[in-house]
């Protein structure tokens, strides 16, 4: 087991105040690792108490996703306090429901900032922190971290009135591999978690329409909606050793939908 032991480390998460990012968050902690929540306030404590349960360090910095200052200056506020980031998780995201013929620019600008620009100048800040760190083992190239993006389904299909939402998911998996090319053989891996169907509140509409809800539930093989709980076991992987050679990979957890 000390291939997926995170004792040691630290990882910035962004997104972890509910759903799928907590149960990520924690799967990190229970894995070892101490955390460093990004939220939007102070006002959520529930992954921070829970973490800190476990015997692990938490510690919450504000920011406002959406505004592109605020995210400018993240990194180096949490650099600057003393954190050695080595893994980074990026789960923050939102959700915007219109007919395309329709979508709103706002919309539009909104989802892609916070999908997207919000995701590179996060990973973009803290891979050039990750290359300047030393290795555990005492190379200069191997293990130096790892960045775990958040995709969805839709970075491989189109989805129904969510155009925004699809366009900066495929984007975040082509930034991945992007990433991957430059920085994997300098000891940064790059991976993204594509989750599938959820039940949480990102998909309340979906959820609330009872024939859209039930037709896609008909296609999953697995014949129920994901959990959070589904993602932790992933995220550890993709945060600790047993991923050493697995790098610009998009993994889907989706109880067999991509593959019917």
């Amino acid at each position: 087991m000390d291939l997926f032991g995170l004792t040691g480390r630290t990882a910035l998460v962004i997104g972890g105040t509910r759903g799928i990012g907590q149960q990520m968050a924690i799967a990190l902690a229970e894995a070892g690792a101490d955390i460093v929540l990004v939220q939007r306030n102070e006002s959520n404590v529930e992954t921070k108490s829970h973490i800190e349960s476990l015997g692990r360090k938490a510690t919450i910095y504000t920011a406002d996703l959406s505004n592109r200052e605020d995210v400018s200056t993240l990194v180096k506020r949490v650099l600057s306090d003393g954190h050695d980031i080595s893994i980074l998780l990026n789960c923050a995201g939102i959700q915007r429901r219109h007919p395309a013929h329709i979508f709103p620019d706002d919309y539009w600008d909104e989802v892609l900032q916070v999908n997207l620009s919000t995701i590179f100048t996060l990973c973009r800040d803290i891979g050039a922190y990750m290359l300047t760190r030393q290795s555990p083992d005492g190379h200069t190239n191997i293990y130096r971290g790892n960045i775990i993006n958040v995709a969805s389904l839709v970075s491989f299909q189109g989805g129904i009135t969510v155009p925004a939402y699809a366009a900066a998911k495929g984007g975040v998996a082509q930034l991945t591999k992007a990433l991957s090319n430059e920085w994997s053989a300098r000891g940064v891996n790059l991976n993204a978690i594509a989750p599938g169907y959820v039940a949480t509140d990102m998909n309340e509409a979906l959820l609330k329409d009872p024939e859209r809800a039930g037709s896609i539930l008909a296609r999953i093989p697995m014949g129920r909606w994901g959990v959070p709980e589904d993602f932790k076991g992933v995220t550890v992987f993709l945060a600790s050793r047993a991923s050493a050679h697995v790098t610009g990979e998009v993994v889907t957890v989706d109880g067999g939908w991509m593959g019917r």
